[in-house]
């Protein structure tokens, strides 16, 4: 375990049964739909780390930009639907790379680019950018569109990787450059099961709403080892080998204590609910949804989400080392972290009184 993340993170290894409990050093405003809060993303400013810049998505208010001390110092707006029966831009997750901030628009299924500074974010897009997952704008409108994101350099190339809302598909884009906007070029697509082998030798299917599957959102691209890590929601954490033009084959390295588990969907509540009881093929650590994933140097923190806590892996072999809350944050979606001249945490706070935001968490 890195002895820098260590220090950082001193709380996680308190040898107590009870998750230790970080306090934030500031939060953010809170943020009422359709302004709701997601995924953050941390700006090292590489002149002044004081005047770094964390970004967060906002679904359809946009992508807002935050100082370091949570103050809103800029929001972006997610684009307008193109008619006016069409959906409208929604922000749903963001990834740095470099001074580029790449976002997905899961309203427009398309992927956005910002240049980042000191001031904030200013779009940079490509305007003919085109349709990741839809053929067409009425399949657009179906909403099976692009939804998770990480970003990172593989091989040399700049690549963004994006999942399809409600659909087990990931797809591998390179970035491209036209004088001064930025597009993205898909190159290879995965498909994720939704079908296991149980060790009993029975298949289990995982539950949901009729006409779609269990769905991808929380990912992050380790350039040092050029891996991806995918949280699939209701079936735990993916290990996938990254090649620039394409992935390979991916392995589950943690599964979320339902997995197995036999679920029925109930059409009045439109929730899955237990079937049977729980032969205990699960792992022991994420409640679904697996949600958030962020490394620090050789440590992957996974948001929790079904029981508000995060737990910190050893990347290497996934060995769990230790589980934690942070204070007041409930059913956390992402998370990012730096650790250097700038130590800093943040996560997406998803249950306020009147809404959601994002918590920092310095050290």
């Amino acid at each position: 375990m890195s002895s820098s993340l260590a220090l950082a993170l001193v709380p996680l290894f308190l040898t107590t049964p009870v998750p230790p409990v970080i306090t934030p050093s500031v939060v953010t405003q809170t943020f009422e739909e359709p302004a709701d809060a997601d995924d953050p993303a941390i700006w090292v400013n590489p002149r002044n780390t004081e005047r770094s810049v964390v970004l967060g998505t906002l679904k359809e208010g946009g992508l807002a930009a935050f100082d370091l001390n949570g103050r809103t110092i800029g929001v972006h707006p997610a684009p307008a639907p193109p008619t006016p029966d069409a959906k409208p831009g929604r922000f749903n997750n963001v990834d740095l790379l470099g001074d580029l901030a790449f976002v997905s628009d899961r309203g427009r299924d398309r992927i956005r680019v910002f240049q980042v500074d000191e001031r904030g974010a200013r779009d940079v897009t490509n305007p003919a950018t085109k349709p990741v997952f839809s053929k067409t704008e009425a399949e657009v409108d179906d909403q099976h569109t692009v939804y998770g994101l990480a970003s990172g350099r593989i091989n040399g190339k700049d690549v963004v990787v994006t999942s399809r809302r409600s659909e087990t598909s990931i797809a591998l884009l390179q970035v491209t450059k036209d004088r001064r906007t930025y597009d993205t070029r898909k190159v290879s697509t995965l498909d994720l099961p939704s079908t296991f082998t149980l060790p009993n030798g029975k298949q289990w299917t995982v539950c949901g709403e009729p006409g779609e599957g269990p769905q991808v959102e929380g990912m992050v691209i380790d350039e040092r080892t050029n891996t991806l890590y995918a949280a699939q929601e209701d079936v735990g954490i993916w290990r996938i080998p990254l090649r620039s033009n394409g992935f390979g084959k991916p392995q589950l390295v943690d599964k979320v204590r339902a997995w197995g588990a036999p679920q029925k969907f109930n059409p009045e509540t439109e929730e899955c609910e237990p079937d049977g009881p729980n032969p205990g093929f699960g792992g022991k650590w994420l409640e679904a949804d697996a949600e958030g994933l962020t490394i620090a140097d050789d440590v992957l923190l996974a948001s929790s989400q079904g029981d508000s806590r995060f737990v910190a892996y050893r990347k290497a072999d996934m060995v769990p080392l230790r589980d934690f809350r942070v204070k007041d944050v409930e059913h956390s979606d992402g998370a990012d972290i730096v650790l250097g001249k700038l130590n800093l945490f943040v996560v997406h706070d998803g249950e306020r009184p009147n809404g959601t935001g994002f918590a920092f968490i310095r050290f």
